[in-house]
């Protein structure tokens, strides 16, 4: 999270924003956003949106490891970026490529034993979820969707949505598709 409060500080000045004008622009107010920067507040991936579109740069920028400007195609198993969102139980495990203008985001992601709801999303965008190992129940838009190690669900985003892992006692496994990227 400290990383994302720094980026959060640096790409504010660098845009020539106050607090007061990222505050207007994303409707968070100006404590919360001090507290963001200073890393002593918890960011949801919606206000974390919000800053980005207002920021006009894409929201992986908040997850990136390495800043550098060179351009990778491919992504080594060894050289994954695994990651979890603050609120998330959900591990995510990047499979994507390090290029400017990408509009997928590809990852692995892995769902521990039992996780259930905690927060339903929407975005502009689509998914695409590949079970890998395991099972999944997707809820969207209300109707629930049971899916099987080979099966796989395509939706857009803007629909609410959420999944669940139905094994009490194993990890499922999925690969999923996002976009835009959103982290």
């Amino acid at each position: 999270m400290d990383d994302i409060a720094v980026r959060v500080k640096e790409l504010r000045k660098k845009a020539k924003m106050t607090l007061k004008d990222l505050s207007e622009a994303t409707s968070l107010s100006t404590s919360f956003l001090s507290q963001v920067e200073n890393g002593s507040s918890n960011l949801a991936i919606s206000s974390l949106k919000k800053i980005a579109e207002a920021l006009k740069v894409n929201i992986s920028i908040f997850f990136e490891d390495d800043k550098s400007e060179s351009y990778s195609y491919m992504t080594k198993k060894e050289d994954r970026r695994v990651f979890q969102v603050e609120g998330l139980e959900t591990i995510y495990s990047n499979l994507s490529g390090n290029f400017n203008q990408r509009i997928l985001a590809p990852y692995i992601l892995t769902l521990a034993p039992s996780q259930k709801k905690k927060d339903s999303f929407q975005f502009a965008g689509e998914e695409f979820y590949y079970v890998l190992k395991g099972a999944a129940k997707f809820t969207i838009d209300n109707k629930e969707y049971f899916i099987y190690e080979g099966d796989s669900i395509h939706f857009p985003s803007s629909l609410d949505h959420f999944g669940e892992n139905l094994l009490d006692d194993e990890e499922t496994e999925l690969l999923g598709v996002i976009t835009p990227v959103v982290f």
